[in-house]
C-alpha cells in the first residue's frame, strides 16, 4: 500500500483503500462494501462506498501503479502480454455496460457486463496489469444512460480489440518491454489489432478460426484445408506448458505464409497449428515475429494464453475481482483496480518465496492460494466482540427493512 499511499489526498481514503485491498484478500464467503466494512470494524459501509462513489482520487493513476509493481517484481525479457475478456452476469439494467450478450463466464449469451484485461505473464508468475470496460453501442449511443451511469463524455464505442490495443499501447508507452503477445480468436482475427502490434515490434501468437484465409506459396486457403495437406512427419510432440497434473503436451505443425500482413514492415509470418493428442482437435494461430524463431518459442507463447485464465480464476477466487455490487463507471474502475493490486500482490509474494529457498522435495511451491490462507491467518487477524457482530445484525436488517418498505410502496403506487 506504500506504493499507492500518495496518490489519497486525504488519510481517510487511504486508510480505507487500504482496508479494502485487505478485505478482498480475506477469507470472508462474500466480498462487497458491507462485508468487508464489518471485517474491518467499521460501524456501516458508509466510509468504503464513499471510497468507491466519491472520493478524490485516481483509479488510472493507481492502475499504473500496480503495472509498474507486476512489471518490477516479475520482470522477464521473454514475458508475454496477454488479452482476454471476462463477464460478470448481472440481473438488472442500471450497472454500466451491462447487456444481454455471451460471456465465457456462463458460456452463453446473458445478461452481463465484461470487461478486457491485459496481464503480463512471464516464468516467474502473471497478473493483470491493466483493465477497460467493454461499453456496448447500445450504450454510447444513449447520452442520457451513460450520464446516469457516470461514463465519461469523451467515452466512444470501442470493440474489444480496440480496447486491447489501447492498453498494448499504454503498457509500451509507459517504458515496459514485451517481446510477445497473446490471444484469442476474438483478437487474431482483428487486422487492426495485429497492425498495431506490427508497428510496434511486438511478436505475436493469435488464434483464429478454422475458416481464416491464409496466402501461401501455393495460393491462398482455409486455415483448416492447409491442415488437412500436412504430412505425418510436419508434427511435432512439444509442451504449452506445465500444468498441475503435469506438462500440456500437443502436437504442433507450422506453415510459412506469404501474407502481406497489416502491418508496415517486414517480418516473418506463420500459421502455427495445435493438435489435441487425444481427440485430434485443431486450434490455429496466426504469428508473427519481426526475427526468425524456432518453433519452441511460437508454442511457449500460444501455451501462454493459459496464464489470463489462471489469472481470471485467482483474482475471482482469492481477490474478488468479480464480487463487485456497484452499479457506476467510475465505482467499477476503483473497485476492478484495488482487486488488481490485491491479486498482484499475492504473486509478487509467491515469486519472492520461491527465489528466496527452495522447497522440501515433499512439498509444491507455495501457491496464491496457499500465500492468501498465510497471510491472512498470520499477518491479518481481524477479531471483533459480539456487540460489534448485534450491531451489525441491526444495521443489516433495519437497511433491509427500509428496502422492503421502499418496494412495497413502489409496487403500490404503479398499480393504482
Amino acid at each position: 500500500m506504500g506504493r499507492i499511499a500518495g496518490r489519497f489526498a486525504r488519510v481517510e481514503p487511504r486508510r480505507r483503500a487500504g482496508w479494502l485491498v485487505l478485505g478482498l484478500l480475506a477469507d470472508l464467503p462474500r466480498k462487497n462494501c458491507w462485508t468487508i466494512a464489518e471485517w474491518a470494524g467499521d460501524p456501516t459501509p458508509h466510509g468504503l462506498q464513499h471510497l468507491l462513489s466519491r472520493a478524490s482520487w485516481d483509479a488510472d493513476t493507481v492502475r499504473d501503479d500496480v503495472r509498474d509493481y507486476v512489471v518490477e517484481h516479475l520482470r522477464d525479457d521473454a514475458a508475454v502480454l496477454v488479452v482476454d475478456e471476462t463477464g460478470d452476469v448481472k440481473k438488472g439494467t442500471h450497472t454500466v455496460g451491462v447487456q444481454r450478450q455471451y460471456t465465457g463466464t456462463a458460456g452463453r449469451i446473458e445478461n452481463s457486463q465484461v470487461a478486457v484485461y491485459l496481464v503480463y505473464a512471464g516464468s516467474r508468475g502473471h497478473a493483470a496489469v491493466d483493465r477497460e470496460l467493454y461499453v456496448p453501442r447500445a450504450w454510447t449511443t444513449d447520452p442520457d444512460r451513460c450520464q446516469a451511469a457516470g461514463i465519461p463524455e469523451e467515452r466512444a464505442f470501442a470493440t474489444k480489440p480496440e480496447l486491447a490495443a489501447v492498453m498494448i499501447e499504454r503498457f509500451l508507452d509507459a517504458g515496459h518491454h514485451a517481446a510477445w503477445a497473446a490471444g484469442d480468436e476474438v483478437y487474431g482475427g482483428n487486422p487492426k489489432l495485429r497492425a498495431a502490434l506490427e508497428t510496434r515490434g511486438m511478436g505475436y501468437v493469435l488464434a483464429v478460426a478454422c475458416s481464416a484465409g491464409i496466402t501461401t506459396q501455393a495460393g491462398k486457403f482455409r486455415a483448416d484445408a492447409l491442415a488437412g495437406k500436412l504430412p505425418r512427419r510436419a508434427w511435432q510432440k512439444l509442451s504449452a506448458g506445465a500444468g498441475a497434473k503435469g506438462h500440456r503436451f500437443y502436437d504442433w505443425a507450422v506453415i510459412d505464409t506469404v501474407d502481406p500482413g497489416p502491418g508496415p514492415g517486414p517480418g516473418h509470418r506463420q500459421l502455427l497449428i495445435r493438435r489435441n493428442r487425444a481427440t485430434g482437435e485443431l486450434a490455429y494461430y496466426r504469428c508473427y515475429s519481426p526475427g526468425a524463431v524456432p518453433l519452441t518459442t511460437l508454442v511457449r507463447v500460444a501455451g501462454s494464453r493459459w496464464r489470463v485464465e489462471e489469472t481470471f480464476q485467482a483474482g475471482k477466487g482469492l481477490a474478488g475481482l468479480d464480487e463487485h455490487q456497484v452499479r457506476r463507471f467510475v465505482s467499477w474502475t476503483r473497485w476492478v483496480t484495488l482487486a488488481m493490486l490485491a491479486h498482484a500482490f499475492l504473486a509478487v509474494v509467491r515469486a519472492d518465496e520461491h527465489d528466496r529457498a527452495a522447497d522440501p522435495a515433499d512439498l509444491i511451491p507455495l501457491s496464491c492460494n496457499e500465500v492468501q490462507r498465510l497471510f491472512i491467518a498470520i499477518v491479518v487477524q481481524s477479531v471483533h466482540n459480539t456487540a460489534h457482530r448485534l450491531a451489525w445484525s441491526n444495521w443489516r436488517r433495519r437497511h433491509q427493512a427500509r428496502s422492503q418498505t421502499s418496494h412495497y410502496r413502489r409496487q403500490a403506487a404503479t398499480q393504482t
